[in-house]
């Protein structure tokens, strides 16, 4: 005989408050009623609110790990339990959360609980609303949203909480939050702790461990009747193209989430091979590794026209220096703008004795075949005299405009550069700096706007890289292998960067919400 039945009214109830007094608060849907859609009634709230244990009325989940992608209204629908809990629960001195990995994710939610009470001057006049807390006086109730830069929680005796896009959460083997606000719920009869997110890249996090146990309590291999997993995603052997897939992973599909929306995204992931396992993260919400290989290597020989000499010469151009061990390559890279192309130029430098394969290990390639393409340098170490003078030699010959260096890996050279007045700009090696760089170069890529005069170096680098990607979907060049070389396309994304945050001109001849309890 189970331990647990069904409260209808009870769940019922809470859908009834959602619909009737609150709404959305974005959009085209914005100050309309939020009418529930069929899962997320039957399958989150009726099931949380509504399923109880028979000893003592207590609700039966104590834990909900509700995954779903990106657009179908998870924040709408963390807000609307949140205030469902605030307004309906009637539990004096109730302490209930939205947590987030930064101050920003914790604005989200908190923004649409707020503004879903200002919707409502019934639901308002029953609280106050401050910065980041909304006070229920009459029961001394509140509801806050914290981030993980909040000084300390351990103080809490949490009610309830959600914690949002857990898949971003850091976790450094000591006591994460969604662990601190956790163990703050023991006191509580009817504690409930709610993990809404998208799939993440990590599958050493908490998130992914989580992910991992709810799918073993939803096929039964795991018995945990205190925990509810509802999970959407496709599998990964499923056609990213069929709005099938689509409709498997977003439930909001055609609701929330606008099926334009999802034709343009996949056509985007189809053509460019870094955002593909961005829309599978984030939009079929499959868990993915943070790297990928980055571009074909049949898109980088499309690329195949050359331009002549003396247009480099009467145009303006920025360059990007990677200084590598000085038993390693070290690459120059100038890049051009003309017109809606690209256009690079390397000097790639490398001791006589790796050159000549006595020294420097194994990088799978015959250097001396490409004599042509390579600056050699006497000795068994780079010499940066050389590349000094040939910073120097290439500033005379073309029209130079500034070169950028990894700010972390500078030198004597970029000093000794900087000290006869070359303009030498420190560049980020992070996701801000690289990202836009990174995607400006692949998209001249995969249009043939990128002449690189059929270098190959530039094409064996190129199929060195993978691409390493954020949960914004920012990406930056990483090697395969810690023995790849991809110095020259470090030092071009650099002058691309540089050539893209400059504010001088590029000219070129071919031209750019009175009474102490809410009743419904």
């Amino acid at each position: 005989m189970s331990k647990y039945y069904f409260d209808e009214e009870t769940a019922n109830k809470a859908v009834q408050f959602i619909e009737t007094h609150l709404t959305h608060t974005k959009g085209e849907l914005a100050k309309t009623p939020f009418i529930l859609q069929e899962y997320q009634k039957e399958q989150i709230i009726k099931p949380l609110f509504g399923l109880k244990n028979k000893g003592d009325d207590s609700r039966k989940y104590r834990t909900a790990f509700i995954f779903l992608p990106r657009k179908n209204g998870k924040s709408t629908l963390a807000a609307a339990i949140i205030l469902t809990l605030l307004y309906l629960d009637q539990e004096y001195g109730a302490e209930y959360y939205s947590a987030a990995n930064d101050k920003e994710q914790a604005k989200i939610v908190y923004s649409v609980v707020a503004d879903m009470v200002r919707n409502n001057p019934k639901l308002e006049s029953f609280v106050e609303i401050y910065k980041n807390s909304i006070v229920y006086n009459a029961q001394g109730s509140f509801y806050k949203a914290i981030s993980r830069e909040t000084s300390t929680k351990h103080g809490f005796n949490t009610s309830a909480f959600i914690y949002d896009e857990l898949h971003g959460m850091r976790d450094d083997g000591t006591e994460n939050l969604w662990q601190v606000l956790e163990t703050s719920t023991g006191a509580r009869k009817s504690p409930l702790s709610i993990a809404i997110t998208t799939a993440g890249y990590d599958k050493y996090s908490a998130c992914y461990k989580m992910y991992d146990y709810a799918k073993r309590v939803a096929e039964g291999s795991v018995i945990d009747e205190q925990f509810l997993p509802v999970i959407f995603e496709a599998e990964q052997d499923d056609d990213i193209s069929k709005p099938e897939t689509w409709a498997k992973a977003n439930p909001g599909l055609d609701v929330s989430l606008k099926r334009t929306y999802m034709e343009r995204e996949v056509k985007k992931a189809l053509a460019q091979p870094s955002y593909e396992n961005v829309f599978r993260r984030l939009h079929l919400n499959q868990w993915t590794t943070s790297e990928t290989r980055w571009l074909n290597d049949a898109d980088i020989v499309a690329c195949n026209e050359t331009i002549p000499e003396e247009v480099l010469l009467n145009n303006p151009c920025y360059g990007g220096l990677d200084l590598a061990s000085v038993r390693d390559l070290t690459s120059l890279v100038l890049v051009w703008r003309i017109a809606d192309k690209i256009v690079c130029k390397h000097w790639t430098f490398l001791p006589e004795e790796k050159y000549e394969g006595r020294t420097g290990g194994k990088d799978g390639v015959n250097y001396m075949e490409w004599s042509d393409y390579l600056e050699v340098t006497p000795g068994n170490v780079t010499d940066y005299s050389f590349v000094k003078a040939k910073i120097f030699e290439l500033c005379d010959k073309y029209k130079v405009q500034s070169i950028a260096f990894d700010r972390w890996n500078s030198s004597q050279l970029v000093q000794e550069c900087i000290e006869e007045n070359l303009k030498m700009s420190p560049f980020g090696m992070g996701y801000k700096s690289l990202s836009p760089a990174a995607k400006e170069i692949e998209s001249k890529i995969l249009t043939n706007d990128f002449i690189y005069f059929k270098d190959p170096v530039v094409r064996w680098q190129f199929g060195n890289v993978q691409l390493e990607t954020d949960a914004a979907g920012n990406i930056k060049p990483n090697k395969a292998k810690s023995s790849d070389k991809i110095d020259t396309i470090m030092a071009l994304c650099m002058a691309v960067g540089e050539e893209m945050y400059s504010e001088a001109p590029i000219v070129s001849k071919y031209k750019r919400d009175n009474k102490g309890f809410f009743t419904i």
